[in-house]
């Protein structure tokens, strides 16, 4: 038995980093690196970084330290990061998923520089939205709305008509922050009560319709984990 939610938007705005690439395996070698040059806990270290751009997550870590630093040390690792793509794969349903939205409104919103989200987009060999708003493009790290506001700027929709993709605190905070609703994807995502919420993309089903939306069948086994959404009515 399965629970079926239908959400309807005109776009979608899609995080990178643990919503359509599992890149945890370099994410963990690299900042724990960083946390044991710092002398701190690598595994409160974890808990921050994900969704952030580094010299965000580094300035809630060292809050005394001057920026400027934190902008440098950020170049150096994501240096590494790009580099560093052993156990870069697809989140589970990625490339399906992604295939359904060619020709429908969306866009990639990722904390990633174009360097960074063009080799991990790669190594998972998932196609680049042809709408990419990544670090370079904003001047705020989420939880700031601004990149979630900007990719719906690009695609013409209005913020309300959109579903957000993501799996961090950060980035779950900063789509809501942008007025939109929020698909919570994985375990890290579920503390943050997204709108819905699954386990991975294999979860969903893109319809586009005659008048230019798009329905989004949210499929969840019973006893599993569940969208905050009611069922849609049968």
């Amino acid at each position: 038995m399965t629970a079926t939610t239908v959400l309807t938007a005109r776009a979608l705005l899609l995080d990178m980093d643990g919503t359509l690439v599992n890149s945890d395996a370099v994410v963990e070698r690299i900042w724990r690196r960083w946390a044991d040059r710092h002398g701190l806990d690598g595994d409160e270290v974890m808990k921050v970084v994900h969704g952030r751009q580094g010299y965000a997550s580094m300035a809630v870590l060292l809050p005394h330290r001057p920026m400027e630093q934190n902008h440098a040390d950020n170049a150096r690792m994501l240096a590494e990061e790009t580099a560093d793509l052993d156990g870069v794969v697809p989140v589970p349903g990625a490339p399906a998923f992604l295939a359904a939205l060619r020709g429908l409104p969306h866009a990639l919103v990722t904390s990633a520089d174009v360097a960074l989200s063009t080799a991990r987009m790669a190594a998972a060999g998932l196609p680049l939205p042809d709408i990419r708003v990544t670090a370079e493009s904003v001047g705020a790290s989420k939880p700031d709305p601004e990149g979630f506001l900007k990719g719906a700027a690009e695609l013409g929709i209005a913020p309300a008509d959109c579903v957000v993709f993501e799996d961090s605190g950060a980035g779950i905070t900063a789509g809501r922050a942008a007025g939109m609703r929020v698909v919570g994807v994985g375990p890290r995502a579920a503390a943050h009560r997204p709108d819905a919420l699954v386990r991975d993309l294999t979860q969903l089903r893109v319809e586009p319709t005659a008048d230019g939306t798009i329905r989004l069948h949210i499929d969840t086994p019973q006893g599993a984990v569940s969208p905050a959404f009611p069922p849609a009515p049968r």
